[in-house]
């Protein structure tokens, strides 16, 4: 939709590592997991946000990851938005083709839906149903825009991707608009390096210098799109989704809420394995990065009370080049940061909190009294002292064998992960 040259690179990526975005274009580059709680909304595309970074229409592309049974990849982005080629996901299917796909040796992230979730707007509506049996998402799709609407008249589709092919029968579909709106965009701006030729314009007399590829295109096409949005929840749902006029914000909103419903689940099932937690885990919930990432693995979490963790503290952290040459102590604040972050992820693991980020607010009865070296491991003890949906506070410690290297009471704002 803008018209901005980009290039796209899909690299693959570690097991259980899902779909991560990374926006090379900047002066440093800025890395986004695909979920859904990373949407912004915004009209007639899909767009994921970092801070005040954004990368614009992923929908096709990842309904294209999802449709080639993609769960693990790198995209590489050098712009803001991805290439839109001719509205339909056939451009990012072809390169996936022609790379080959491997298999890799990990279980696929799987979750079976138990109650039915919907989301309503007016006289649009999507739906997520319990299915036995689904072997994925089913996605049916009824667009009715009215007795009235003679240009895209009545139409159903269905997929499944136990039975359907996707690639023939959904990923050619292109996204479409009436005249006036596509007449609407250009004068707001927007899409003006496209033509009717390239995309699907429809007017009184059907496409404009253009014809359907299927009798049914733009149903779809939406089809597609959902397809594509959902898959932003990260875990491959089994359910039955059932769609009327549903666009990209109800899809949005109903991804919001299987989200919750996974990590509901995910969590419940945590608990039971002593909620223990790898760097993978960590990082997928964890919006910080190396250097900055001092948590290497949680050991047990019982949500809203306590959790505890580590942090492997070796002659190789990029911070003992200068404190301090020849005797290398590690900073204390960085230890009380350590603190910080295993709150973080004490308080994220709570329902009230999903989708949001816990931001240091402020420090009390900081004490180091330990210094801290290479080969030491500091043990990361937090206790929650109490907690709302806004702000919480933690109660900390960072233990080394049976001696405390530092302690600390903190308090955290918790903020959409989306804030800028």
């Amino acid at each position: 939709m803008l018209g901005r040259e980009a290039t796209l690179t899909i690299l693959p990526a570690p097991p259980d590592s899902g779909i991560v975005f990374e926006r090379t274009d900047l002066e440093r580059p800025v890395i986004i997991p695909a979920l859904v709680s990373n949407v912004v909304p915004n009209a007639r595309r899909t767009t994921l946000k970092a801070g005040d970074v954004t990368i614009e229409t992923v929908e096709h592309c990842m309904s294209a990851l999802r449709g080639m049974g993609i769960d693990n990849a790198l995209l590489r982005l050098s712009g803001p938005e991805l290439p839109c080629g001719d509205g339909s996901a056939m451009p990012f299917v072809d390169a996936i083709r022609a790379a080959g796909v491997a298999e890799q040796d990990a279980p696929r992230r799987m979750f079976r839906l138990a109650e039915m979730v919907t989301v309503e707007e007016g006289d649009a509506s999507i739906t997520a149903i319990p299915a036995e049996g689904a072997g994925g998402m089913r996605v049916m799709y009824d667009l009715d825009y009215g007795p009235n609407a003679t240009r895209i008249p009545h139409q159903a589709w269905s997929f499944d991707p136990s039975r359907d092919d996707y690639v023939n029968e959904i990923a050619p579909a292109r996204t479409f608009s009436l005249k006036e709106e596509a007449e609407a965009l250009w004068q707001a701006g927007l899409c003006r390096h496209l033509t009717p030729r390239d995309v699907l314009v429809i007017g009184d007399d059907g496409p404009i210098q253009n014809e359907y590829r299927f009798r049914e295109e733009p149903v779809r096409h939406k089809v597609l799109d959902a397809i594509g949005d959902l898959a932003l929840v990260g875990t491959i749902v089994e359910c039955q989704v059932v769609a009327n006029r549903s666009g990209h914000g109800l899809n949005r909103q109903l991804g919001m809420k299987l989200l919750r419903l996974v990590q509901r689940d995910r969590q419940a099932r945590m608990l039971v394995e002593g909620r223990a937690m790898d760097a993978r885990a960590i990082g997928r919930l964890m919006p910080h990065r190396f250097p900055m990432l001092l948590v290497d693995r949680v050991l047990a979490l019982e949500p809203g009370r306590r959790a505890t963790g580590v942090k492997n503290v070796t002659i190789n952290e990029p911070f003992f080049q200068g404190h301090y040459p020849g005797t290398p102590i590690m900073p204390g604040v960085l230890i009380v940061e350590a603190l910080a972050q295993m709150g973080g992820l004490l308080l994220s693991q709570t329902l009230e909190h999903t989708g949001k980020v816990a931001v240091l607010l402020s420090l009390d009865k900081v004490k180091l009294r330990k210094a801290v070296t290479p080969g030491d491991q500091l043990v990361l003890e937090v206790e929650t002292m109490r907690a709302t949906s806004r702000s919480a506070a933690v109660k900390a410690r960072a233990m080394v064998g049976e001696k405390v290297a530092a302690e600390a009471e903190i308090r955290f704002m918790m903020v959409d992960q989306d804030f800028e």
